[in-house]
Parts: C-alpha cells; sequence; structure tokens
C-alpha cells in the first residue's frame, strides 16, 4: 500500500514507479471544493513507447501460463479490492467528487466483476470442426491478441476501468492501461491492486497524461506495433477520434460510448415505482453516467397520473445528484437546459440554476422538440418527458436516436414487455428497473452510436481473443 501515498501519483511500466526529476506533473482538483488534492505525473512519448514495450515484453511469457494462474491472480485482486474498500472509496470521492454511496457500489460491483471473469476463464475454449476432406483434422484455437490499450473514464472509476483490464489480462493478454487524467490515483489503485496480487512485471502498465499532451501521446501508443486492440470508453465525439485513429492504424476497437437512454412507462406499470426509479435513474451521480434516464416516455392513458409523480420525486432528489466532475461537465449540462429555456419549451421542475456549487437542480423537460436536449446527451441530472397515444409509437420515439446504448419498459405484462424489448434498437433493455443497471453475468454494448463489441464474463474474454485455424493432413 505504500505506492498508493506517493505524491505526485506516478507512472507504473514494467513493475516500477515513474516519478522523475525533469517530469512533467499536473494537478487534480476536486470540483466539490476546488481544491487541488494531489498531482499526478504526465507521460510523455518515450514513457509511452516504454510502456507499450514493456507490455510486449511481458506477453511472451504470460500468454503461455496456465488458464488457473491467471484465474488465481484475478481472484487474489478481489480480495485486495475487498480488503482496501475504505482506500478506494476515499479516492473517488476526493478526485471526482461522487457521493460515498456511488463510490460504495463501484466497489461492490468491481469485486463481483473480478470474481464472474475469473469463474469464466475456463470457458474460453476452441472448437474441432467437421473437415471436408478425408484423413483431415482441423482444429480452432482461441489465442489471446496480445497488448491492449485500456482507456477507461473517471464516471464509473472503478468499475469500468477493473471490467477491461482484468478481462484482457484474463485471457493472456497484456495491458497498457490510460488512466484518466480526473481521477489517476483511483485508477492508480487498481495498478496497485494488480502488483500487491501478483501480476508479473509488465503484465500491467499505466500512464496518465495531462488533457494538453493527451491527443499526441494517445496515438503514440495506438500506432506503435506491440498494441494489438484498443479498448475504450467514453463519449461518443472522443469516441469518433480514438476510432479514426485506430483505423488509420488498422487496430481493432471495443468501444462503449454515450447514450441517451429512454424509460418507457407502459398505462399497466407501477407508476409509484417507475416514478420513483425515472427520477433516481436521471439524477444518479448528477447524471454523469452512459445509462442515465435521459427521456421518459409515457403512456397518455397515465400520462396525467405519471407526470405528477415524476416532478414530486424530482423534486425530492436533490441529495441524491451530488457534484459535477469538473467545471466544464457541469457547464455543459447547463448549457443544454439553458437551450431548452431559451427556445420555449416547459419545464416541470428544475431549471437552468445551480442549487449549490456544480450541482445542477434535477430538471424536467416536457414534450421539448428542436432543442439540444432532443438526441443530445446532457450527463447532467435532468430528463425530457414525453407523452406518446400507443406501444407503436413509444417504440418509435424511443428509437429515434443517434444512440442505442440501455432502455428500460415500466409494465407488468411480460409478454407485452418482451414484444417491445425485441424491437429496441438498444444493446441493453431492462424491465421494471432502474437503467442504470449491469450485472457482471449479462452482456453489455451499445450498438448505433453507443459503441460496438461486448463486455462482462465470458463475451468480454472473448473480445481479448482470435481465432487461429490449425488443419493436420494425412496421407491420402
Amino acid at each position: 500500500m505504500s505506492d498508493l501515498r506517493l505524491e505526485p501519483v506516478p507512472l507504473w511500466i514494467n513493475g516500477k514507479s515513474l516519478p522523475t526529476s525533469n517530469c512533467t506533473v499536473f494537478p487534480v482538483t476536486q470540483s466539490a471544493t476546488s481544491k487541488t488534492v494531489h498531482h499526478a505525473v504526465s507521460a510523455s512519448i518515450s514513457d509511452a513507447i516504454y510502456a507499450a514495450e514493456s507490455s510486449k515484453e511481458a506477453f511472451q511469457s504470460w500468454k503461455r501460463v496456465p488458464h488457473t494462474t491467471r484465474r488465481d491472480l484475478i481472484l487474489r485482486v478481489a480480495a485486495y479490492y475487498d480488503a482496501n474498500a475504505d482506500a478506494f472509496i476515499s479516492h473517488q470521492v476526493s478526485e471526482t467528487s461522487c457521493t460515498e454511496a456511488w463510490a460504495r457500489q463501484n466497489i461492490d460491483l468491481a469485486i463481483r466483476y473480478l470474481k464472474e471473469i475469473a469463474a469464466c476463464i475456463s470457458s474460453v475454449t476452441g472448437v474441432i470442426p467437421q473437415i471436408e476432406k478425408p484423413n483431415t483434422m482441423g482444429f480452432v484455437f482461441k489465442e489471446p491478441i496480445g497488448p491492449i490499450l485500456c482507456i477507461a473514464p473517471w464516471n464509473a472509476a472503478l468499475i469500468l476501468a477493473t471490467r477491461g483490464i482484468a478481462s484482457a489480462i484474463a485471457t493472456g493478454c497484456t495491458v497498457v492501461f490510460k488512466a484518466s487524467e480526473l481521477c489517476p490515483r483511483t485508477h492508480f489503485a487498481i495498478t496497485q491492486a494488480f502488483t500487491e496480487a501478483g501480476a508479473p512485471l509488465g503484465v500491467l502498465n499505466q500512464i496518465q497524461v495531462r488533457r494538453e499532451d493527451a491527443a499526441e501521446v494517445t496515438e503514440t501508443l495506438i500506432a506503435h506495433e506491440a498494441v494489438r486492440k484498443v479498448e475504450f470508453i467514453g463519449s461518443a465525439a472522443v469516441g469518433k477520434i480514438i476510432g479514426q485513429v485506430a483505423a488509420k492504424y488498422l487496430k481493432p476497437v471495443l468501444m462503449e460510448l454515450g447514450g441517451k437512454c429512454p424509460a418507457i412507462v407502459l398505462d399497466d406499470a407501477d407508476l409509484e415505482e417507475a416514478a420513483k426509479m425515472c427520477a433516481l435513474g436521471a439524477v444518479l451521480h448528477h447524471g454523469q453516467i452512459c445509462f442515465s434516464t435521459e427521456r421518459i416516455i409515457v403512456h397518455e392513458k397515465v400520462a396525467e397520473k405519471f407526470q405528477g409523480l415524476i416532478v414530486n420525486e424530482m423534486k425530492g432528489m436533490a441529495d441524491h445528484a451530488g457534484t459535477a466532475v469538473a467545471k466544464s461537465i457541469a457547464q455543459h449540462a447547463q448549457d443544454v437546459l439553458k437551450d431548452s429555456a431559451t427556445k420555449g419549451d416547459t419545464i416541470l421542475t428544475g431549471g437552468v440554476a445551480y442549487h449549490k456549487p456544480l450541482s445542477l437542480q434535477p430538471t424536467i423537460i416536457l414534450n421539448p422538440k428542436d432543442s439540444r436536449i432532443v438526441d443530445e446527451e446532457t450527463f447532467g441530472p435532468s430528463a425530457s418527458l414525453y407523452v406518446v397515444p400507443s406501444d407503436a409509437a413509444a417504440i418509435e420515439l424511443a428509437n429515434r436516436s443517434a444512440y442505442g446504448l440501455n432502455a428500460t419498459i415500466w409494465s407488468t405484462n411480460m409478454e407485452r414487455t418482451l414484444k417491445i424489448a425485441r424491437e429496441l434498437e438498444y444493446g441493453q433493455v431492462h424491465a421494471n428497473s432502474i437503467s442504470v443497471y449491469t450485472s457482471p453475468t449479462g452482456s453489455q454494448g451499445g450498438v448505433k452510436s453507443s459503441g460496438f463489441g461486448r463486455q462482462n464474463a465470458k463475451w468480454g474474454l472473448e473480445a481479448f481473443v482470435v481465432d487461429k485455424f490449425v488443419s493436420w493432413h494425412g496421407k491420402a
């Protein structure tokens, strides 16, 4: 644990911390207090190259390690998380200004992810296909693709970084982890967990970089011949840039991007529970979650009653909303609301003002038509409310989005719900649940502008392996 207290937060390459005498550092600020909580070393291009080369060297031996050894490593990491939960929670609150409840949810879910990934390692198996040629045998092997560049976000700092890193390492890949500049100490705690659990030198290398140098350093990593795949979780805007750079160097990419998640409330729903969960789904972590409830689509038969319920619930959600991670994030969310106000949208509750520094009021906009909030991810504690006459209209409106990450349906009729779910253009559809839901055992990923590829459990492991077909030809 001693390395966790290093100031500034170091780079970690080939099993060593790399603060240097002439290194560049940048401040990490807690938005809730506007105070600099610590500093972090910013990686240079040469540091990035060193990390990639370290991963390449380690891969030559790690790819040959038995799956039981990899499984045991992941389980030791889970035990480390559990034993050091308070430190992980403290780092998240300090750096991202999230609530303690959100930080605790991150550590609890991350531990469950680790255990499920460990349990699924032995499920990654090849096949022996039928071959049409006589006296010939074929084998399809599953092999680790190689060193992975994992670029993780700050908003679910433990869950998302842990999932990608652990899935890659579990399959025999090595990782260059580009930590978020907004939470480098939280992410460094992940790297140290793997180190303390016995990950060999170079299996997990971490860098972070100040924002003004990020593009150049990131392209250096993607371009490096050692890096065989990129996992990126973040906004669609940055995802497009990462995708373009990866295409330039013909590198495959696994992406989970933003969302404009709809909640469809049918006329047979439990309206009280739906209103409570839709409101919480909209404001949790100040709306800074790609699974946040951003659009609520209610059947006209129950619209009046539901509107009263959702407004009342949102009025009581201020304490759950928390604080934006940075001024720029809060400003964007506020600008989207200001655009609605300027264009005459009806604000049912809340508004454009902060109720405390960098914490917006929980807000509901009624039936917007031409404003930015229609299909722009707000990343703030707000949602739009629409009224529709039928199931078909609800499906049409829900699908009228560039995004396709998460959707929810509120109904007591399973057959009706499943029919609607099959028509929704989303990677996940949850019934009678808060939209901010994931399961370590369930496939997860986006469609359309919400990304491509799947994560979690065996699906996440399959993302980091490639098929190799080997044939053996006997004598004719």
